[in-house]
C-alpha cells in the first residue's frame, strides 16, 4: 500500500492508479458522466475563470482551517461527497471512509446507494450525514424517514435532481449494470485485475456474503451482482416541493438539499425550511451541458441572502480550487471520486493521503495568499478573467 502511495502527489493522480486496479465496469461507473460529458468539462474549466490576487509581507506564521458548519466544528472546509457502492470499489468502502473522516475532523455522507446499513455505519464509525433519493410515495418516505432517524442521524441530504435516471449509455460502454450482471466479461474483468479480486470481491464475498443495496428504502434492497433483479429507479417523476416540505415537517434534523443549481429553486428550498444547500450538477452525471456550478454559486447566495449555509460539490481536486469556491461565498465543499479511487487503491492508508494532500495545498496556498484564517478570503482576494 505504501509504495502505491509514493508516486500519488495530488488528487488526480488516485484515478491514473484505479483506472489500473479497478475493473471496468466499476471504474467506468465512478468515472461516467453523462453522454459527451460537457457538463463534467464545464465544472473543471469554471475554475479557471478566476485567478487569485495575493497579499505580500503578512506574517503567516500560523495559519487555520477550521470552519462552522450546521453548528459543528470542522477541521478542514472539506468533507466526502456521498458516493454509491463503494464496499465494491474498496473493501467495506464506506467504513474505510466514515473512519477515515472521523479521524480527520470532516464530514462524511453516507450513499443511500451504499452497500452497508446504514445503522452500522452510525453506531460503529461514527457517521452523521445520510443522503437519500427519496422513495415515490409518502409511506415508503415516512418509513425511510423513520429508520433515518431511529439510527440516529442528525443530518438529511435529499438529493433533488434525480427525477429519472440518466442516459446509461457510459455505463453500457463501460459493461456496467446495476445490480452487475454476471457474464464471461465480467468474470474477465475481475481476473485480469487480482488484487481487487482478491481483496476486495472475494474477500467481501467470503466474510461479509453478497453486498446488498441496503439503504434506498426502509427495508434491504437487492442483491449487488444478480443475473436477473434489477433496481427500482421508478416512480418519481410526480414529486415535487410539497414532498419536501413534508420531509422538512417529518424530520427534526438539519435538513440540506442536494442538487440546486437555479436560484430560484435555493430561494424556495430556504423559504421550505431548509438548514442547507448543496450547489451541485450530480458530478456532471446527470443532465448534460448542465451549468457549472462554481458559474451558479454567486446567484444563489444573492438568492439566500445569507440565511442559510451555501455548500457546493462538483470536480474540486485541488486546495486551490476549495479557497476560490469559500473565497466567492461558498461555506463547505464536497469532494466524491477521488475517495472512492484514493479507498479502492490503498484503503484507509489512501483516504488520509488524500485528505493530507488537499489539506497541504490549502494551508500552503492560504500562506501564500497571504491570509491566516479562512474568513479573510472574499472577492477581493480574486480577479474573474475576461
Amino acid at each position: 500500500m505504501k509504495r502505491c502511495l509514493d508516486d500519488i502527489y495530488s488528487l488526480d493522480d488516485f484515478e491514473r492508479v484505479a483506472r489500473r486496479h479497478l475493473p471496468r465496469p466499476l471504474f467506468g461507473y465512478v468515472a461516467s458522466v453523462a453522454e459527451e460529458g460537457a457538463t463534467a468539462r464545464a465544472s473543471r474549466e469554471a475554475f479557471d475563470r478566476y485567478q487569485w490576487l495575493p497579499r505580500a509581507l503578512v506574517n503567516v506564521s500560523t495559519t487555520s482551517t477550521e470552519v462552522e458548519l450546521l453548528g459543528q466544528r470542522y477541521a478542514q472546509p472539506f468533507g466526502i461527497a456521498p458516493m454509491g457502492i463503494s464496499a465494491l470499489t474498496a473493501y467495506q468502502g464506506d467504513r474505510v471512509l466514515a473512519d477515515e473522516a472521523r479521524r480527520a475532523g470532516i464530514p462524511m455522507i453516507v450513499s443511500g446507494s451504499s452497500l452497508i446499513p446504514m445503522e452500522a455505519l452510525a453506531e460503529s464509525h461514527g457517521a452523521e450525514w445520510f443522503q437519500a433519493y427519496l422513495p415515490g410515495t409518502l409511506e415508503g418516505i415516512d418509513a425511510l424517514l423513520d429508520r433515518v432517524i431511529q439510527a440516529g442521524y442528525t443530518r438529511l441530504v435529499v438529493t433533488v435532481d434525480y427525477a429519472v435516471p440518466p442516459n446509461p449509455e457510459n455505463h453500457r460502454r463501460a459493461g456496467f449494470s446495476s445490480p452487475l450482471k454476471p457474464s464471461v466479461r465480467l468474470a474477465w474483468d475481475g481476473v485480469t485485475r487480482p488484487r481487487w479480486l482478491f481483496g476486495t470481491f472475494l474477500r467481501t464475498l467470503y466474510r461479509h456474503g453478497v453486498p446488498h443495496f441496503e439503504n434506498n428504502f426502509a427495508t434491504r434492497g437487492v442483491p449487488v451482482l444478480a443475473k436477473h433483479a434489477a433496481r427500482d429507479f421508478a416512480g418519481r417523476r410526480h414529486l415535487d416541493w410539497s414532498t419536501l416540505e413534508h420531509v422538512r415537517s417529518r424530520f427534526p434534523g438539519k435538513l440540506v438539499v442536494k442538487g440546486i443549481l437555479h436560484p430560484d429553486d435555493a430561494r424556495r428550498a430556504r423559504d421550505i425550511g431548509a438548514d442547507g444547500l448543496i450547489v451541485s450538477n450530480h458530478g456532471g452525471r446527470q443532465l448534460d451541458a448542465t451549468v457549472a456550478p462554481l458559474t451558479m454559486l454567486p446567484e444563489v447566495l444573492e438568492a439566500t441572502e445569507g440565511a442559510i449555509p451555501v455548500m457546493i460539490d462538483g470536480s474540486f481536486r485541488r486546495g486551490g480550487q476549495v479557497l476560490k469556491a469559500l473565497a466567492l461565498g461558498a461555506d463547505f465543499v464536497f469532494i466524491g471520486r477521488p475517495y472512492n479511487y484514493a479507498a479502492s487503491v490503498a484503503g484507509p492508508a489512501g483516504v488520509a493521503h488524500a485528505t493530507r494532500l488537499l489539506s497541504e495545498e490549502i494551508e500552503r496556498n492560504m500562506a501564500l495568499l497571504g491570509i491566516t484564517r479562512l474568513d479573510q478570503l472574499g472577492l477581493h482576494s480574486l480577479r474573474k478573467s475576461s
